[in-house]
């Protein structure tokens, strides 16, 4: 009798552990791929605050799991239950369960990018980011002339109460998620300079100009050098004129002046008068006339040590630069047109 009931045990643990397997298997099944072959992207937006049932009801509705009750037992046997992260996510049918779970608890969010090159000014990055359609033109342009963004170490600066925060949009290539504000993409872009110039004025150490002196004559190099060896050249004229009080004579500043103006300056524009014509005004212009790279900031901290005071281009992208007058006049009607 014994031996019977002891068979009779034997066997419904067989069939027990039977079914045991195959409901672990289909269970592992389950949570495979819906579509291993898939090539297309589903854009997922998870809402704040949403928990991890309705994440699985959403993820089963756009095909992209086999079983929301399995997602949500393998979520919270896999400790990531309140750790699924809001936001707008690329994700695949060829994704495992684990996999999607996995790229949801990392916040692996979908990155939208721009790259602002270097010398850009405001209303330039403004149209860029426009037309990457990131928003809204006159919300950018308000969030630009925003003091509230202007980076710590500038605090104090006397800017131009008029002008946008040109100068400390720093050029870069930038990733965030979709649905940033207009203010949160500019302030990307001054914590950055903020960043960098706080690790360059670091290095450099005290210096003749203030920081938003050198980064006004930081943007001035940007505008007028086209080869980064030039860079420290063209600060050590500037420098030099600074130091004995000649005007700085720099065309980009007369052109920044003139707001809209992108022809050849002629004689007329050299004598319209400007707080940025630096033909008729000495010193530093009273802001930056572009958003200078790191090259730039660079060469305006660390100037070459030549006494040169003029440079004149060469049509080719690079300069002569001279120490006198007479020099300069030379190299003058060498490479460019008389009058």
């Amino acid at each position: 009798m014994a031996s019977r009931r002891a068979q009779y045990l034997l066997a419904l643990g067989l069939v027990l552990l039977a079914l045991a397997v195959g409901g672990y298997r289909r269970a592992l099944i389950l949570l495979m791929p819906v579509d291993p072959a898939a090539s297309a992207q589903v854009e997922v937006v998870v809402p704040p605050g949403a928990n991890t049932r309705e994440i699985s009801r959403l993820l089963e509705e756009k095909g992209l799991i086999r079983s929301a009750f399995l997602f949500r037992l393998f979520v919270s046997w896999s400790g990531f239950d309140g750790r699924l992260q809001a936001g707008d996510y690329l994700l695949s049918p060829r994704m495992s369960a684990r996999e999607i779970a996995e790229r949801l608890k990392k916040g692996e969010v979908i990155l939208l990018s721009f790259t602002v090159p270097e010398g850009y000014r405001v209303g330039q990055i403004v149209q860029l980011l426009t037309e990457k359609g990131f928003g809204e033109k006159d919300a950018f342009l308000a969030a630009s002339r925003d003091k509230g963004l202007l980076p710590p170490l500038l605090a104090g600066a006397n800017l131009p109460p008029e002008e946008p925060l040109e100068g400390v949009l720093f050029p870069d290539t930038y990733r965030f998620p979709k649905g940033f504000s207009e203010r949160e993409i500019i302030k990307l872009m001054t914590d950055r300079f903020q960043q960098v110039y706080s690790d360059l004025l670091g290095k450099a150490g005290p210096g003749a100009l203030s920081p938003y002196e050198t980064l006004i004559l930081a943007s001035i190099i940007e505008k007028e050098a086209m080869v980064d060896q030039e860079r420290p050249l063209i600060s050590a004229v500037y420098h030099n004129r600074l130091k004995i009080g000649m005007k700085l004579d720099a065309d980009p500043t007369v052109r920044y002046g003139l707001k809209k103006f992108t022809g050849p300056l002629l004689v007329k524009d050299l004598n319209t008068p400007s707080p940025y014509n630096t033909y008729l005004q000495p010193g530093l212009p009273p802001g930056p006339i572009a958003n200078p790279g790191r090259a730039s900031l660079e060469a305006a901290l660390h100037p070459a040590n030549v006494d040169y005071l003029y440079f004149v281009s060469k049509n080719d992208g690079t300069h002569v630069f001279s120490r006198t007058y007479q020099e300069h006049l030379l190299a003058v009607s060498k490479y460019q047109k008389a009058p």
